[in-house]
């Protein structure tokens, strides 16, 4: 049996890994130059950096799975911290929050009793908005904005400034405002909710490209499949077939107006390319800032205070604790904001006080800075947003990609399930093995994401 993956990303790399243990030979597609999708590394100033700096967390488990899969070992690419939220220049007070290593759910009621620069009142509200959502099996019923359940749930002051809505806006790349609740609530069930190992923090040690493409490349070749870069796919004909060749299934495990793009041409696929049509995105912009060996920050990642609410900055990590490049530094800026009117160079200035104001100190000055805008990061995840299936109307044609996977926002991990329910579904179409796997959680098994696509 043969397959086409149209895309290099991690949707398609996972669905083409899983298809290749099963003994499908699978030919990779993708119209770049290299693989990783939007998670990618690249060459700046002479080092190997990512096309944004990513956050990974213990709860990834089909992300993790599929890394030992191929030889990427996640304990030597992957630095494990416990969740720690820390403003040095919160107002009034510094906030900081860290999770203690105890058994569920009590590393979560201690962190959040002792967390500095929130009331007594804050941390016992946040610990009545979790039980009631664990009371709830996390359903909301019907979906709002996550300003509007953190309003309904009185989650305000200090705890809100500096954990639900950075949370959100980390895991939606999506304003509070603007965010769907439900989606939200399933990420703080799959981690705040969960066990104590899903809450950690896995910060990559390596480049994005050692951490899973340049393995599942190798592992996909290793069993006689292909992958062809620089190799864009404009028409998926019937069959299907693609560039003149003919294929048993296509996974098509592109952005979702990619995947509008190829769909429409077919009338039986017709309103699942309109509905991806309209799909809205959110950009995502990284700033590395170079500056001498000795400068390092007090944690690997630090928030950024925005006293202005004008969503500048939010996050800055260094990479010199977590990859060995002395002196880089990475500010993360989610979501669209005022960073999007602000030139490269008055970008970097601007995030450079926003950390000398932070440190409460001065900060040499910067050696030189590299500014990274992915205009259509993700999808903006909005209430009651409709998701495609994996199965399309078109025999023989799937979907993949963090869009697809219903539960979650547009997250590496939602990327990978999707890609490992659609080989799943491949493998149950043509009545061939498929490894039933479940999570020590029990309700994050890739059967679960078949289900609801």
């Amino acid at each position: 049996m043969r397959a086409a993956i149209i895309g290099g990303g991690w949707a398609g790399l996972s669905a083409a890994v899983e298809l290749a243990k099963a003994g499908v030979r699978v030919t990779v597609f993708e119209a770049a130059k290299q693989l990783g999708g939007r998670a990618r590394s690249v060459e700046v100033q002479g080092q190997r950096l990512d096309n944004g700096q990513h956050i990974l967390v213990g709860a990834y488990r089909e992300t993790l799975r599929l890394m030992q899969e191929v030889g990427a070992d996640p304990d030597r690419l992957l630095k494990r911290l416990p969740l720690e939220l820390s403003f040095p220049a919160s107002q009034p007070l510094p906030f900081h929050l860290r999770l203690p290593r105890l058994p569920s759910p009590w590393h979560l009621a201690a962190g959040l009793l002792a967390a500095r620069g929130a009331s007594l009142s804050e941390k016992i509200s946040a610990v009545r908005f979790m039980r009631f959502l664990q009371g709830a099996a996390y359903r909301i019923g019907e979906d709002c904005t996550v300003t509007a359940l953190l309003d309904r749930h009185d989650q305000r002051g200090s705890l809100r400034r500096h954990l639900w809505e950075p949370l959100c806006l980390a895991a939606l790349n999506t304003a509070p405002a603007q965010a769907s609740a439900q989606i939200f609530v399933h990420t703080l069930r799959d981690s705040l909710g969960s066990g104590r190992a899903a809450t950690d923090l896995l910060l990559p040690a390596a480049d994005l490209d050692q951490l899973f493409p340049t393995a599942a490349a190798n592992f996909i070749r290793a069993r006689g499949g292909e992958i062809r870069v620089s190799t864009r796919v404009e028409a998926i004909d019937a069959g299907p077939g693609i560039r003149g060749e003919s294929f048993d299934h296509a996974v098509v495990a592109v952005g979702p107006q990619h995947a509008a793009a190829l769909l429409v041409r077919h009338a039986e696929t017709i309103a699942s390319a309109q509905l991806l049509a309209e799909y809205a995105f959110e950009p995502i912009g990284t700033v590395y800032c170079g500056y001498p060996p000795q400068v390092r920050l007090p944690l690997p990642m630090l928030g950024l205070e925005d006293r202005a609410r004008a969503q500048v900055g939010q996050w800055v990590f260094d990479r010199g604790a977590l990859c060995g490049t002395a002196g880089v530094l990475a500010f993360v800026l989610s979501g669209h904001g005022a960073w999007e009117e602000l030139d490269n160079a008055a970008l970097a200035a601007t995030l450079h006080r926003q950390l000398a104001a932070t440190l409460d100190r001065r900060l040499p000055v910067v050696l030189w800075y590299q500014v990274i805008r992915e205009q259509r990061a993700t999808f903006c995840c909005r209430p009651n947003l409709r998701r495609p299936s994996v199965r399309t109307a078109l025999a023989g044609c799937w979907l993949a990609g963090d869009y697809v996977c219903a539960e979650y926002p547009a997250t590496l991990e939602a990327a990978v399930r999707s890609g490992v329910a659609a080989a799943s579904e491949i493998l149950l179409s043509e009545s061939l093995p498929v490894a039933r796997r479940a999570s020590a959680a029990g309700d994050n098994s890739a059967p679960q994401f078949l289900r609801h696509g």
